[in-house]
């Protein structure tokens, strides 16, 4: 009941996020205007978006595929790309993406996948995906630095934190990582002077948890020093997997019949809106991530398209993706179920 509870109230406030979202960003709107530009825009173009966030998902499946081989452990690749769209999904109702490995590893494990695996497979998987944000981010700003200032407006306080976050975090993983003995002396101060303060019960039960956790990360470690190959071919695919994301604004545009406007700036674009948002403690980015668009597109949509593009863009790069996701992790939990009575 816990679960399902906890379910229900992460629905609810997805859904309060979405109505505001929409309230605010059509209240003033002619709906039948905007319906007309959607109208208008050529399907072939928004097709080829649906298709390209299919193969964002799927490129993580060839990364854990990938991964595993690596690992000398067999992962069916359709069983991957089951693992891809339900971690998607987990990522897009949950704040700060916090649910999709841990929803990832569950379904693994069910699948006789050992959690210290799949849990170093995704950590890696997490690094490689934050790192080649940064990346984008970093080369964009190299390449479109005049462009990219014209049209940040206010998402540039937004900007700020992403960029700060995201160093933080990635920077927290390399040194839980390559420096686990300093962090282990570090966790056992830090929990021996909560048990103090009588904010930590069980002392030594939780130290054991944690320990467990930096062994994990330790044996990730070793893996990765032995292994750098296998890491820069995960931050290829990570880079190429980031783009075919990116890339729907742009198929968006040009299914408007606009250009002037070439695809690297348009991605440049989407990579900043993308970091400004990602650590940000909203399910997908919702609100946002709108917000941010509608700022940042504005001069290259136009005032009367802009807004269109924009509903056109999320709905193809984020909504539809979740509807798609979750029919396949409910698929996955039923065919789960299905397996467990047959066991019984």
């Amino acid at each position: 009941m816990k679960k399902y509870g906890k379910a229900l109230i992460n629905a609810l406030f997805i859904a309060v996020l979405l109505g505001l979202t929409l309230y605010f960003l059509l209240k003033d709107q002619e709906l039948p205007q905007i319906f007309d530009a959607i109208g208008q825009a050529k399907p072939a173009y928004l097709l080829i978006g649906v298709v390209l966030v299919i193969v964002f998902v799927c490129s993580e499946s060839v990364i854990i595929n990938y991964m595993m081989r690596s690992l000398n452990y067999k992962a069916p690749m359709k069983n991957c790309i089951k693992y891809s769209f339900i971690g998607f999904f987990f990522s897009c109702v949950t704040p700060s993406a916090s649910g999709g490995q841990p929803a990832q590893v569950y379904y693994m494990n069910k699948d006789g996948l050992d959690i210290s695996v799949s849990s170093l497979v995704l950590m890696v998987i997490t690094v490689a995906y934050k790192a080649v944000l940064l990346i984008l981010s970093g080369l964009a700003f190299l390449t479109e630095s005049d462009f990219i200032h014209s049209h940040l407006g206010n998402v540039r306080y937004i900007l700020i934190y992403g960029v700060i976050v995201n160093v933080a975090f990635i920077t927290f993983l390399l040194v839980v990582i390559f420096k686990t003995s300093l962090v282990r002396h570090f966790c056992q101060w830090a929990v021996h002077l909560l048990a103090r303060l009588r904010i930590v019960k069980n002392e030594q039960e939780r130290l054991e948890k944690i320990f467990v956790s930096l062994d994990r990360y330790h044996v990730g470690a070793v893996y990765l020093r032995r292994h750098l190959m296998v890491l820069v071919n995960v931050l290829l695919i990570t880079i190429a997997q980031r783009v075919f994301l990116f890339i729907v604004t742009w198929l968006v545009y040009k299914a408007f019949g606009l250009s002037g406007t070439s695809v690297w700036q348009i991605v440049s674009l989407q990579t900043i809106i993308s970091l400004s948002v990602d650590m940000l403690p909203l399910p997908g980015g919702i609100g946002a991530s709108e917000a941010s668009f509608m700022v940042m597109f504005e001069q290259i949509f136009g005032e009367k398209l802009v807004l269109p593009g924009m509903l056109l863009s999320r709905g193809i790069s984020y909504y539809i993706l979740v509807l798609i996701s979750g029919l396949v992790t409910c698929w996955a939990h039923i065919s789960s179920q299905r397996g467990e009575r047959k066991n019984k």
